[in-house]
């Protein structure tokens, strides 16, 4: 159970209410170290954990069944990243989404603000799935990394990379955190308890799923940024779960599911702080595992049945067919394109990739976005329609 520490804001900023704003106290909540700490499960739980265990099983083998599961993991991954944005209040559609990416496939900065972050976030995923793999380590060093990623170009990039300095607080007034739903424990904690949540992430006492459970509750009640804490939270269960070796790729991904049941996500975080029930807390997070797992394999199928119709059509197409399947090929992998790049990537030359993408609009598997007749982009439809889907709440 968290302990309770008193502080006093002393704050000089000129809020619209003086005596909120200077000479109030507020109490932070310091939750117990991990490491060392007894955990046990009662049978609902034990169960609990062995369902989501078989659901991730099962997804492990599904993805084994795509010929490039980094396609999978692409889509997967930008899908949750539109989920995990619009948690923060960073609404953001599909097509918004590809603008912002085109704009970088053409070598320019993308002048909307809430698509870089999304961008941004992104770009610290892939990061961090590179950095913890099947064995490895989390370190503090690595999420800091992800962190600074994370922030990059955003109005936020000068607190990228470290730890809180000041006071943060969910709720309440805007100016002071004594009026705060949530206040995390004051800085001179932060440090160590994270030290503590990476060394209990590296070990092996606990089923990895009860262990990732454990680890997200502990580092949103530290929160330990001034900005980002959702997102890197929400992505440690990932990183966690792909170094355990539960997790073959990083294709399962928990935004929806908590932005589904939001609620219900912040209260049973609230009761593991003030009245230490972790069986509660464990139970919907490793029913919102189990129920994931299951969607992400349903997707894994229905994306390979997808890209096994499209190379159906393709090969209609008789001799175009070798140099349009290479194409569409490099499309599974990178959905939007120009002519350009995608030919010095392949290594074909750009008029016959620009055939080629002629054939698969033709065909209806592709679309042209700029209606430009020069520094043209392609997207792959069905990815499009994929990204769409798995932004809505979970069925």
């Amino acid at each position: 159970m968290s302990r309770v520490v008193r502080r006093r804001w002393l704050s000089t900023h000129d809020g619209p209410s003086r005596k909120d704003n200077r000479g109030c106290e507020y109490e932070a909540y310091v939750p117990d170290m991990l490491v060392g700490r007894n955990f046990t499960f009662d049978g609902a739980v034990a169960a609990d954990v062995a369902d989501a265990e078989a659901a991730i099983a099962r997804l492990n083998v599904e993805a084994v069944s795509l010929v490039d599961t980094e396609a999978l993991a692409r889509i997967l991954l930008r899908a949750e990243s539109v989920a995990s944005s619009r948690i923060e209040g960073l609404e953001i559609g599909a097509r918004r989404l590809l603008r912002a990416e085109a704009a970088q496939v053409l070598g320019d900065e993308p002048s909307d603000i809430t698509a870089v972050e999304v961008l941004r976030n992104i770009d610290a995923m892939v990061y961090g799935v590179g950095a913890v793999g099947p064995g490895d380590h989390i370190t503090v060093e690595t999420i800091l990394e992800i962190h600074r990623r994370l922030l990059f170009g955003t109005r936020f990039a000068e607190y990228g990379g470290r730890f809180r300095e000041q006071q943060n607080w969910i709720g309440g007034s805007a100016y002071s955190p004594c009026s705060a739903a949530f206040v995390p424990p004051p800085t001179e904690y932060v440090e160590d308890l994270m030290s503590d949540v990476v060394a209990f992430a590296n070990e092996d006492s606990l089923p990895a799923v009860a262990q990732a459970a454990i680890a997200h509750a502990q580092f949103e009640t530290i929160h330990p940024f001034l900005d980002g804490n959702g997102r890197l939270g929400r992505l440690l269960i990932t990183f966690l779960l792909c170094a355990q070796g539960a997790l073959r790729e990083p294709i399962l991904y928990l935004s929806l599911y908590f932005k589904t049941n939001r609620a219900a996500y912040y209260e049973l975080l609230e009761r593991v702080r003030t009245k230490g029930d972790w069986e509660a807390w464990l139970d919907f997070f490793l029913i919102g595992v189990r129920d994931t797992a299951e969607q992400a394999a349903s997707a894994a199928r229905e994306i390979l049945e997808h890209f096994s119709q499209d190379q159906k059509k393709i090969e209609t197409l008789g001799r175009p067919a070798a140099s349009v399947l290479r194409v569409f090929q490099h499309m599974q992998r990178n959905p939007i394109i120009a002519i350009p790049s995608a030919a010095k990537k392949i290594g074909i030359s750009a008029p016959t990739v620009a055939k080629s993408l002629g054939h698969m609009i033709d065909l209806g598997i592709l679309e042209e976005t700029t209606g430009r007749e020069r520094h043209r982009l392609f997207v792959y439809k069905g990815y499009l329609d994929i990204l769409n889907e798995g932004t809505e709440p979970l069925r």
